[in-house]
């Protein structure tokens, strides 16, 4: 099972969806990648010889056209790719015909989150084969319906927000508490904990961003670019109440990666910005890594260090 993450709600939940649908009946095996890794990910997926195999990859998409014949090489062996995905820069791919893979099924869609698509897909699937689902996932629809409205920024369901904020501060650890999570979504310890980090940590980011923002106009369009540590979307939607039609471009310390987000008035397709600078995403939220940036910072912080060297 190969699920994006591990700080994101959606694909997080996902996952565990996936994981809590089988789990009494086979071994699941996650691993969680962002995009700029996906593809080596996936190329180390290896299953057991000579047993059943099913591969799952959620909540994201691929690029290089080696892994697609690694994929191919995978369902020659008998393994069942489901592919579930809703970003546009997927569906996109798609339909440009730049995925050759024999699934066994797939589902893309931008209708909703992945995490309510893989739900519905399995709900589905239980249904046509006769079968009752097992308590652990019928239990776990809650949880599909906070990531799929915070996914989506909907923000229509009590404490979604903050669910995925949560998840943003557990990382590797938070497909391992979803497993545990109950029908009314009682946090662990371990969550509850993370909660509480949450309020240092947005204040202190905020900060950073704050300090750091550049501002300019490309035509219509206002750019804010900033660094923060970490909560990108949280910075977008603040500073989105505050400037119409603006882009922002936040770079998270915490991630090294760039974030894109954008006012509630604005139209630019950001999924089409981070896939230009080798990311994807959707339309109102999406991002990429700029490894070259990463060498510009330091190029800077050399020569800042050399003026004052003897």
């Amino acid at each position: 099972m190969v699920s994006h993450g591990p700080h994101c709600l959606d694909g997080v939940t996902a996952a565990a969806a996936v994981a809590r649908a089988f789990r009494e009946e086979a071994e699941i095996v996650p691993h969680f990648a962002n995009n700029p890794e996906i593809d080596t990910v996936l190329r180390g997926v290896t299953p057991t010889p000579g047993r059943a195999a099913e591969l799952w990859i959620t909540d994201i998409s691929w690029r290089e056209p080696a892994t697609d014949a690694y994929l191919r090489t995978l369902a020659e062996r008998g393994v069942a790719i489901v592919w579930i995905d809703h970003h546009r820069t997927a569906l996109e791919r798609v339909r440009a015909g730049k995925v050759d893979v024999p699934f066994a099924a797939t589902v893309l869609s931008e209708d909703y989150a992945a995490s309510r698509l893989v739900y519905d897909y399995l709900a589905r699937r239980f249904a046509a084969e006769g079968r009752t689902p097992p308590a652990a996932f019928t239990e776990f629809a809650p949880v599909v319906a906070m990531a799929d409205d915070n996914d989506r920024w909907l923000h229509r369901i009590a404490g979604s927000r903050e669910l995925g904020l949560v998840v943003r501060v557990l990382g590797a650890d938070a497909y391992t508490d979803f497993l545990q999570l109950d029908a009314t979504v009682t946090y662990t310890p371990r969550m509850a904990a993370a909660r509480e980090r949450v309020a240092a940590e947005l204040s202190r980011t905020f900060a950073i961003a704050t300090a750091s923002r550049v501002q300019r106009q490309c035509g219509p369009v206002t750019l804010v670019a900033a660094v923060c540590a970490g909560h990108p979307s949280e910075i977008g939607d603040a500073w989105g109440r505050e400037i119409s039609n603006a882009v922002f471009a936040l770079y998270d310390a915490s991630t090294l990666s760039l974030s894109l987000r954008r006012s509630p008035d604005c139209q630019v397709d950001l999924s089409a910005v981070a896939e230009a600078l080798g990311g994807g995403g959707h339309p109102a939220a999406a991002g990429c890594e700029l490894a070259d940036l990463r060498a510009a910072l330091a190029a800077l912080v050399a020569d800042r260090v050399a003026d004052h060297l003897p």
